[in-house]
């Protein structure tokens, strides 16, 4: 068995923010850990006293959160920082397709793994326990993934439309060898690393966006999906650019196809959502569907769902990063500032609804109903926050005050499935430092040659000389 570690204090006790149905907070509390689960929460002696013999682990001035749920992003995309923010396309015509004037540079297989690794110390170090990851090909870095020590839900993707992007209204050429390979890709992650990491690690399916699926992948997606008994997601209203598209190639709206070919479903997990008619979000809600509300990389492009709209017709709202950074306090606050300015409402949605989003509700959108918030029986996955730094001092409301002030580097422990994967701000899953010097190497080299090859791309200031 594991130790049976207990978050508490002798002077003035923890913290605990359990995240549950009445949004309880408990002060100068404990919180007991046995395995994989959380044996139970409540007054410091109370606590020491029901595990006498437990290791005890020094609470002051911390507390306690359940950890951060991202589920959308693509942990490869740290390559682009610095770069794909600053290039969103046109909200308005013309449409070409693509979400960037530059291409990304090409890695290997092993280089991207690397990347992928550098998404995952920034997603640990910002206090997320559990991620889907929205790739292809993700067999090449799913070894790297498990080792992490996070709570992940590998959903591979699939499309058969050949030689575009997102977002291109011109002709829909079909090559039905993509989407054969893409699904082969799925059943092969599934067969080999579908319950990895002692049960840490799930396999999805992803569709890339409807405007780059034809009807008869859309359909096989939905097939293999409930053979599979697994959570689906896909990019769906996510630019302008996608809604002309699959207008011109379909003749409905996005949201209308999927619906017509029965994509839709309690176990759906759309990403964006932020360029929607109201009969679009209507028929979200009708089928229970969750939404990711990326909100950081929103507020980068200039667009925003209707948040309120789709929760209120039905719809889980759940968070997620998506580009070129894994920070969930950034995208929990910026959520909670971005829809509040789209309700012109200075009170709504609270700072406790935010933190729900973006915590219970993603486990509950990757299909786990036994974590994302604190109780008793509970899957041990948490985070330990300081509290004795000054842009958290008085914290009298912990949840607001973490909120609307907290910052990654405020997360100082992660535990995921009762072991700490972060103790202490050291990280113990991976070789932080080794992965971060190559990281930067790798970078700087990808796009070193692209600029070099292609100076026609250095359409961006600031970029080194070197390049």
């Amino acid at each position: 068995d594991f130790p049976t570690p207990i978050i508490t204090d002798d002077v003035e006790a923890t913290t605990i923010v359990t995240g549950d149905d009445a949004e309880t907070v408990h002060h100068g509390a404990s919180i007991a850990i046995r395995d994989d689960r959380i044996a139970a929460i409540g007054p410091d002696e109370e606590v020491a006293r029901a595990f006498p013999d437990a290791e005890r682990i020094d609470g002051r001035n911390r507390a306690v959160f359940p950890g951060f749920a991202n589920i959308h992003t693509h942990l490869g995309m740290t390559l682009a920082r610095g770069l794909y923010e600053d290039l969103s396309p046109p909200h308005k015509p013309p449409f070409s397709g693509g979400l960037s004037p530059l291409p990304l540079p090409k890695l290997s297989a092993e280089e991207y793994a690397v990347m992928c690794q550098l998404g995952a110390l920034e997603a640990i170090r910002s206090g997320t326990t559990a991620v889907l990851e929205d790739g292809a090909n993700i067999a090449g870095y799913a070894p790297q993934m498990v080792e992490t020590g996070l709570r992940m839900l590998l959903a591979e993707r699939t499309w058969d439309r050949a030689n575009t992007s997102i977002g291109d209204p011109g002709p829909f050429e079909q090559d039905e060898r993509l989407g054969e390979a893409g699904l082969q890709r799925i059943a092969d992650l599934h067969s080999k690393w579908h319950g990895a990491g002692q049960g840490r690690i799930g396999v999805g399916l992803a569709a890339w966006a409807p405007d780059m699926c034809s009807p008869g992948l859309l359909r096989r997606v939905r097939t293999m999906q409930e053979e599979l008994d697994t959570t689906a997601t896909i990019h769906l209203n996510q630019i302008w650019g996608e809604v002309a598209a699959v207008q011109a190639h379909r003749g409905m709206l996005p949201t209308e196809y999927l619906a017509s070919l029965d994509f839709l479903s309690p176990r759906l997990v759309c990403a964006h959502c932020r360029c929607m008619d109201h009969r679009e979000e209507r028929l979200l809600g009708q089928a229970r569907t969750s939404v990711s509300f990326n909100s950081a990389i929103a507020a980068r492009r200039g667009l925003s769902p209707r948040v309120a709209v789709l929760e209120q017709e039905g719809c889980t709202i759940g968070m997620g990063s998506d580009n070129m950074a894994e920070d969930m306090v950034e995208v929990t606050r910026t959520g909670l500032f971005m829809e509040r300015i789209r309700r012109e409402d200075g009170r709504n949605p609270t700072p406790e609804q935010a933190l729900r989003w973006a915590t219970r509700n993603g486990y509950a959108a990757m299909g786990i109903t036994d974590a994302g918030f604190l109780a008793p029986g509970n899957k041990a996955d948490l985070i330990v926050v300081r509290t004795d730094r000054p842009h958290l001092t008085p914290m009298i409301r912990a949840v607001s005050t973490f909120v609307h002030q907290g910052q990654p580097h405020d997360v100082e422990s992660v535990m995921v499935d009762g072991t700490w994967v972060m103790r202490d701000g050291t990280v113990r899953s991976m070789d932080e430092a080794a992965i971060v010097k190559e990281a930067d190497r790798i970078a700087r080299r990808a796009w070193g040659d692209l600029f070099t090859a292609k100076p026609e791309l250095r359409i961006l200031p600031g970029l080194p000389a070197a390049f």
